[in-house]
């Protein structure tokens, strides 16, 4: 029974994003919505099933929840810093940087979650990652003290994406 779960929902949680997602975008709760969306759901994981032959494993669900809620946070207090550096500090007092941020973390996966989160936070973007994954280049709006931002990065997400991925 369960290997026949396993062949119709090859990655369950996929399954559920697709069809939350789909759900989203239709903008009208309706059984129709929910129906389609649980479909995309089944086939398109189920077609690209080939594609996907090491699936990451989560290692620690309640830090997921808990990297999520500090992503969500970091994003809402970043705003409030970019709007008040764009709105009250002139242009010759701005410290745009790039920082180089060594990482610690190995699994392709846990290294595309820091890059996109670090772009999504507001005032920082993910430049580049070296040949061997091994630094990844941020550029700060203002970043004044750029060690102090490396040190954040590695203390708020790399560390909590370790736990999770490896």
């Amino acid at each position: 029974m369960i290997k026949l779960l396993h062949r119709i929902f090859p990655h369950p949680h996929l399954t559920i994003l697709l069809t939350l997602v789909w759900m989203l975008l239709a903008n009208s709760p309706s059984l129709n919505s929910l129906v389609f969306g649980l479909l995309l759901g089944i086939i398109i994981p189920f077609i690209t099933q080939p594609y996907w032959p090491d699936r990451p494993k989560l290692r620690n669900w309640p830090m997921v929840m808990e990297y999520m809620l500090v992503v969500l946070w970091d994003i809402v207090m970043a705003n409030i810093a970019v709007a008040r550096i764009i709105l009250f500090k002139r242009d010759a007092d701005r410290q745009p940087n790039f920082v180089c941020v060594p990482l610690e973390l190995r699994t392709p996966e846990a290294i595309t979650v820091l890059a996109g989160t670090i772009t999504m936070t507001p005032g920082t973007v993910s430049c580049d990652l070296s040949a061997q994954g091994h630094n990844l280049l941020v550029h700060c709006l203002d970043a004044p003290n750029p060690e102090e931002v490396r040190d954040e990065i590695k203390r708020r997400y790399e560390r909590r994406l370790k736990e999770i991925f490896e």
